[in-house]
C-alpha cells in the first residue's frame, strides 16, 4: 500500500479543514455524536462564521476555531488549543458566554429563550484542574449532583493523556482520538475499511489533495506549530539546566523540585514534568 502524508490537526489549518468546512460536516457530526453519545444526537449541522462581533467598542472580537449549530438550535464551540495558557479556563468560559449573549433579541417580546452552548476543547497539554483524559463540566446542584441548568456545557479533552495504540481502541470515539493525536505521523489510515467516515477523513486529510494555495497555507500553519514546540523544548531544556545547577548546590531532591517549579512556570504539561523529574504529580501540583 502506498504511503501517504496526512495533515496535522493540531495546526489551525488542519483542524479547520477537518472540522470547519460545511462540505465536510459529516465528519464533525460523526465526531460530536460519538462524543455526546447518550446525551444528544445531531441529525444536521450548520457551520457558522467563527467571528462574533462586539456590540460596543470596549468589547473584544471573539473568534472561534469552529462555531456551528445543530438542527435543534444547540450551539457548539470547538477549539484546538496547542499552547498552554494560564487563563485558558477563563477564556473558554468567556467565549461560551459571548455565544450565549449573542442569542439575545431586542424588544419586550423576547423571554430569554436560550439554546444550549457546548464548549469542546482539545488540548495539546494537561491541566492540574482536570480529572483525566476527558473532563465534563456542567451547571449542577452541588447537593444532588444533578444538572441544574443545561444551557452551558463544557468538555475538555487532554490529548497527551490518550495513550492507546490503534489495535487497543475499543470504540469509534477512541478511534477518532487516536487519529487526531497520531494523524501527523501516520502513513496510512488504520481504520479505513471499518466505516465510510474514515474514507472521507482520508480524502480530506490527505496532503496530496490540497491545492497549491491550500498547501502554502498549511505549510505556514505547520511552521507556526513547530516554532512554538521548538521554543517550548528550548524552555524545557533551560528549566532543567537551571534546576540541575541549583541541584548541585542544594542536593538532588531539592534540584528536582526546583526543576519541576521552573517547568511548571513555563507551562510545560504535567506528564512531561513528571517524566523529567521523577516527582509524583501530586507533589508537583503543590509547588
Amino acid at each position: 500500500m502506498k504511503e501517504r502524508e496526512f495533515i496535522n490537526p493540531f495546526t489551525d489549518f488542519g483542524f479547520k479543514r477537518i472540522f470547519g468546512q460545511e462540505i465536510n460536516k459529516e465528519l464533525t457530526i460523526d465526531f460530536l455524536n460519538l462524543l455526546l453519545d447518550g446525551e444528544r444526537h445531531i441529525a444536521d449541522l450548520t457551520i457558522h462564521n467563527p467571528e462574533i462581533q462586539p456590540e460596543t467598542e470596549e468589547e473584544r472580537l471573539v473568534v472561534f476555531d469552529l462555531y456551528c449549530e445543530s438542527d435543534d438550535g444547540t450551539r457548539f464551540i470547538v477549539e484546538m488549543q496547542t499552547a498552554r495558557q494560564s487563563f485558558f479556563l477563563s477564556r473558554s468560559l468567556y467565549y461560551q458566554s459571548r455565544a450565549i449573549v449573542a442569542q439575545g433579541e431586542k424588544g419586550k417580546e423576547w423571554y430569554y429563550h436560550l439554546q444550549p452552548v457546548y464548549g469542546i476543547f482539545f488540548m495539546d497539554f494537561t491541566m492540574p484542574e482536570s480529572s483525566g483524559l476527558r473532563t465534563d463540566v456542567a451547571l449542577m446542584d452541588m447537593k444532588t449532583h444533578k444538572v441544574f441548568n443545561p444551557k452551558l456545557r463544557q468538555i475538555y479533552l487532554e490529548m497527551p493523556r490518550f495513550t492507546k495504540e490503534a489495535d487497543e481502541c475499543e470504540n469509534d470515539f477512541e478511534r477518532w482520538l487516536y487519529l487526531i493525536k497520531n494523524m501527523r505521523i501516520l502513513k496510512r489510515m488504520p481504520f479505513k475499511a471499518k466505516r465510510a467516515v474514515w474514507d472521507k477523513l482520508l480524502e480530506v486529510a490527505d496532503v496530496a489533495s490540497l491545492s497549491q494555495k491550500e498547501h502554502e497555507a498549511y505549510q505556514r500553519a505547520l511552521m507556526n506549530y513547530w516554532d512554538y514546540h521548538n521554543t517550548m523544548e528550548a524552555a524545557i531544556q533551560e528549566g532543567m539546566e537551571k534546576g540541575m545547577e541549583k541541584g548541585m548546590e542544594k542536593g538532588k531532591t531539592e534540584g528536582k523540585i526546583e526543576t519541576a517549579r521552573n517547568l511548571k512556570q513555563l507551562g510545560v504539561s504535567m506528564d512531561v514534568i513528571v517524566q523529567a523529574t521523577g516527582l509524583p504529580e501530586a507533589e508537583i501540583q503543590q509547588l
